[in-house]
């Protein structure tokens, strides 16, 4: 293996898409003595969002699970980052892109994990006319709805640069034959309709959108052994498994183990003209262990059941918000909640005071200089601040709301 094929198209000064890579929304504050790069700065204003901080009750495969070994999402994207650091450093790109990229791609997912980004992609669908789906929100909270203090204690949106946005909302899809190249063209990243429809602008996008798959398959074997999910025919699949891609043991198929070949093979298999790529016998390797966690993990009856939980959760939050839109007289009508939902009336408030046009009018809100994102006279904005507001949450945090409202 060469080491650092492709420096020459990293995304670092000089080269042809450095000036996009590093372009910001908006102008934003330098401090005279700063040391970091444009890319270590987004890395740190991730890392110190409240929308990081959340992920570690976030769900990743196993919902609101109460074993603290079992791996959440948080616990996920540092194992992406580790991972796209690995083979970026290896092959010559920038480690400071992929750290953002990766701690940042799954900022606003919803609770209880793809089961709930399907709950809140029929809500959206249904209510307001529009999809969701998480590379999407990741985006849109990245952009409009995490702040950070200033200075002075103002709040502004992150307003991270160009190649972490679009690596954020370009980190899903699957891992082909054809390898990965990145896009020649930068855009409007709102432009794109669906996951997986356009390949990252950076070589450094494309390492993370595989360190995503290589960070998860093995990690969610472990987690599904330990809870006592496979059982002993299903293990016993996995040792056919081993024995088909090298003879690994069945004690070995861990994500320890998978990390490490998978990372060796991409590095030995990539380059600036073939791309990013696994090599034949690897890929289909990734294709069966995804075949496999779908069909015995995936669909688990445990998993369905408690799909069925998180969807009378999330909908029946939904619905209880949605019940107090009276246009401009919502508040009010909130208020009169506030002794029988404490929690849910008091932090709900806050997200509209931060982010409606209502709650800016209050003298108290100039503090926040972040977007205005919804017009309360609107319900279709309305209902769009209450998918918001339930995407931001944790699981612990969905079923405490969701208990404080089914009990008397």
């Amino acid at each position: 293996m060469e080491r650092g094929l492709f420096r020459t198209v990293s995304a670092i000064e000089g080269n042809s898409k450095w000036g996009q890579s590093i372009c910001r929304l908006q102008p934003i504050y330098q401090k005279t003595d700063d040391i970091r790069s444009e890319f270590a700065r987004d890395y740190t204003r991730i890392l110190h969002s409240t929308a990081y901080r959340r992920l570690k009750h976030k769900t990743q495969v196993f919902f609101a699970t109460r074993n603290d070994h079992i791996c959440t999402r948080i616990e996920h994207v540092n194992h992406v980052a580790s991972v796209s650091y690995t083979i970026a450093n290896y092959l010559g790109l920038n480690t400071e892109l992929t750290n953002a990229i990766a701690i940042g791609h799954d900022l606003g997912h919803a609770p209880f994990g793809h089961a709930g980004e399907e709950i809140l992609q029929e809500i959206m669908v249904r209510e307001i006319g529009k999809t969701f789906w998480h590379e999407r929100n990741s985006l849109r909270f990245v952009d409009q709805c995490e702040t950070l203090p200033d200075s002075e204690g103002n709040e502004h949106n992150l307003n991270l640069t160009y190649a972490v946005r679009d690596g954020i909302v370009c980190h899903c899809g699957e891992v082909d034959e054809n390898s990965i190249f990145p896009r020649t063209e930068a855009f409007d990243l709102y432009a794109i309709e669906k996951s997986n429809h356009y390949p990252p602008f950076t070589w450094e996008g494309c390492v993370v959108k595989i360190a995503d798959k290589i960070s998860y398959l093995g990690r969610d074997i472990e987690d599904a052994r330990m809870l006592k999910v496979l059982t002993v025919s299903e293990t016993k699949e996995l040792v056919r498994i081993g024995r088909e891609f090298g003879k690994i043991r069945v004690n070995e198929i861990n994500n320890t183990l998978l990390m490490h070949h998978f990372i060796v093979d991409l590095c030995k298999n990539s380059s600036p003209e073939k791309g990013i790529a696994f090599s034949a016998n690897y890929l289909k390797l990734i294709d069966t262990l995804k075949k496999f966690n779908y069909e015995y993990i995936y669909k688990h009856e445990r998993l369905t059941n408690y799909k069925r939980y998180a969807e009378l959760v999330i909908d029946s939050i939904y619905h209880t918000l949605l019940n107090c839109y009276r246009e401009k007289s919502t508040l009010t009508v909130l208020e009169r909640y506030r002794d029988v939902y404490p929690v849910l009336v008091q932090t709900f408030n806050d997200w509209l005071f931060k982010y409606s046009d209502m709650g800016r009018k209050d003298k108290k809100s100039g503090r926040y200089q972040n977007a205005i994102l919804y017009r309360l006279e609107n319900r279709q904005e309305y209902a769009q601040a209450v998918v918001d507001y339930i995407s931001g949450m944790t699981d612990n945090f969905a079923i405490r709301i969701f208990n404080e409202i089914t009990t008397f």
